[in-house]
């Protein structure tokens, strides 16, 4: 446990500094250079199918907090309140079988419910019992393609004029505990947690967990999506494209 409070401090530590050096190209080859250090760190040191620790029912949080976007809204009102009937999943890019799925579709695929611990680089962190289906199930369904090296998680929120976004290679997209849930301890997700979908990547830091989720992308480079940091944040703030703890 003070192992990984000390990853998260140190998140938030290199966040903070990335935003201050990160203008000057010596300083961006640096940066990349550490991120690429990290994550083979933590690929050699973690299995690609290694589980992060699950925690029993006792162990969940009276609350589990909101962070970024809690309200979204356009359009997003009048969705929640039929219920998102019209809410649609589109998974497509360099897949065989596109495919457009509706809340039904995705509570009937089979279901994984995991107990896991939420990091935030901002340095909180919280216990939920989230369940939805795995990821690998919607993209062997959709059938990715040989170019295919990253997903890409599209998102309903809007900052700034910026729809958000982010993004994760094969290894944590198949990993067993990446799943797209639609339920948080025992109900359906809360507005401020991204109702109806949001993405769990329990391998990584929790601005990695797309909320809000409408659409999942199999593409080749992360270069032309937005700014090419491969995640709104990323493009923005210095944070790291990989962000496993």
């Amino acid at each position: 446990m003070r192992r990984r409070n000390f990853l998260v401090a140190a998140g938030a530590a290199f966040v903070a500094g990335c935003n201050r050096v990160a203008d000057s190209k010596p300083a961006a080859r640096l940066l990349d250079a550490a991120e690429s250090w990290h994550k083979s760190a933590q690929r050699f040191l973690n299995p690609p199918d290694a589980l992060v620790r699950e925690y029993s029912r006792a162990d969940i949080s009276p609350f589990f907090r909101g962070n970024g976007t809690t309200e979204p809204g356009g359009a997003y009102p009048a969705m929640q309140s039929n219920g998102f009937a019209d809410w649609r999943l589109e998974v497509r890019g360099l897949v065989d079988n596109p495919l457009s799925l509706t809340l039904e579709n995705i509570r009937r695929l089979p279901q994984r419910t995991q107990i896991t611990r939420h990091d935030c680089v901002e340095g909180w962190s919280a216990i939920g019992e989230w369940a939805g289906p795995q990821l690998s199930i919607l993209l062997e369904a959709a059938g990715l393609q040989d170019d295919a090296r990253f997903i890409v998680f599209r998102c309903f929120d809007n900052l700034s004029g910026s729809d958000y976004y982010e993004s994760v290679d094969l290894v944590d997209a198949f990993h067993p505990q990446t799943i797209v849930a639609h339920m948080l301890n025992g109900e359906p997700l809360p507005v401020r947690n991204g109702a109806p979908l949001r993405m769990r990547i329990e391998r990584q830091l929790g601005y990695k967990h797309a909320k809000y989720l409408t659409g999942i992308e199999a593409v080749s480079s992360l270069d032309d999506i937005g700014a090419g940091g491969g995640g709104y944040w990323e493009d923005r703030s210095g944070y790291q494209w990989y962000a496993g703890i």
